[in-house]
Order: structure tokens, then sequence, then C-alpha cells
């Protein structure tokens, strides 16, 4: 039997860095299902997630909803995101949502499982939603092939390479109770978006 969600969780009152903007249109948010992103600190940060079980249930079509409308809500109001995952909304499932700037993949990933690693571990600068104003250096697989379920509870397998398959390594360290900080070789890895603008930037562009 698949595990029904509390219904008040679909019910918060955005906070901080997270919270709408004022000059949104009231009505475009009555349209979307926008939650509060947790932060660090937060001990659902940390615990794994379980698995879905049943796609086809409503709390599970309604989580995909919110995760992404709360990644296109976030997209919009700061200008970067393509990822998110359900522990970061505080709902411990292992559904990522993902809509990359390319158009390469827009949409869910349930049960996403990396099944083989190909080509080097590169270094990458990691942000995230829920480590604001901080940047973290860890290493990726170039190269992955993921399992997951659809929305229409179809199995498929992805290969990614480059920049997508660095977030799904992310996306789906979240759902092992993974944080970027834990990936940190060194403290020295650990950087603020400010301080990294400074240093860092043109090195990343280069």
């Amino acid at each position: 039997m698949s595990k029904t969600f509390d219904k008040n969780l679909y019910v918060r009152k955005p906070s901080g860095h997270n919270s709408p903007s004022a000059n949104q249109d009231p009505t475009e948010l009555l349209k979307m299902s926008v939650r509060e992103i947790i932060t660090l600190g937060h001990p659902a940060l940390w615990k794994k997630a379980e698995k879905v079980n049943d796609v086809a249930d409503d709390s599970v079509k309604a989580l995909m909803t919110d995760l992404r409308d709360t990644l296109l809500d976030f997209l919009k109001r700061n200008g970067f995101g393509r990822g998110i995952a359900a522990p970061q909304i505080n709902v411990l499932k292992r559904i990522v949502y993902v809509v990359m700037p390319d158009g390469s993949f827009d949409g869910p990933l349930i049960n996403p499982e990396i099944v083989a690693t190909e080509g080097d571990l590169v270094p990458v600068w990691d942000d995230c939603f829920s480590l604001p104003g901080l940047k973290v250096k860890v290493s990726r697989f170039d190269k992955i092939r993921v399992e997951y379920l659809n929305e229409k509870e179809q199995k498929h397998t992805l290969k990614a390479e480059g920049g997508l398959a660095e977030l799904l390594q992310h996306e789906i360290d979240h759902l092992d109770g993974i944080l970027a900080t834990d990936r940190a070789a060194s403290p020295r890895d650990l950087v603020s978006v400010v301080e990294w603008e400074r240093r860092f930037r043109k090195e990343e562009s280069s």
C-alpha cells in the first residue's frame, strides 16, 4: 500500500529567499503550488528518501506538480535553477524534477538510479537551492546512465553527459541524504557566492 501524504503539508507560507516576489501576479500564484524549500540544518536533508510504489497515487501526482511549480517559481525569481528533489520540499520520496535550459530534458524522474558511470571525475562548482549563498567544489562523473520511471510509470534509461550528468548526480544525492557539502574534499572547497564571483568566475567561464 502506498503512503498517503498529509494534505496539510501542501498548505505552506513561503518565507525568506523562497518567498514569491511581491510583484508576482496573484492570479498566477493561485494556479501554482509553490512549496517552501528547506535549507542547510534541516534534518530531512540528511535522511534517505523512500521509493515510490504507486506512481498513479494522487499524492504522488500532487508532489510532482509541487516540484515543477516550485522549480519554475525559483527559476523565474532568481534567474537560475535546473532541478529539484522531493526532500528539498521536506517530502522523503524518491522523485526529482528537471528542466534543462537547452530543452534536453523536462519532467520528473521517479525512483532514479545511476546504473553506470563513464569518463573521468571532473571538478565542478556545485550550488544548491538548499545551500543559499554557498558554492561547493565537488567531483562528478562526466557521463552516467540513469534508469527511472516517468509520470506514466514507464521505465526509461537516460544517457546523460556534461551539465545534465552533473545535475542528476546532485539531485540523486539528495534522495540519499547526501549534500554537496558532504562531497567536498576539504573545508576550503566551500566558498561564499560573493567570494566565488570575485575569485573563480573567470576560471569557470574559460
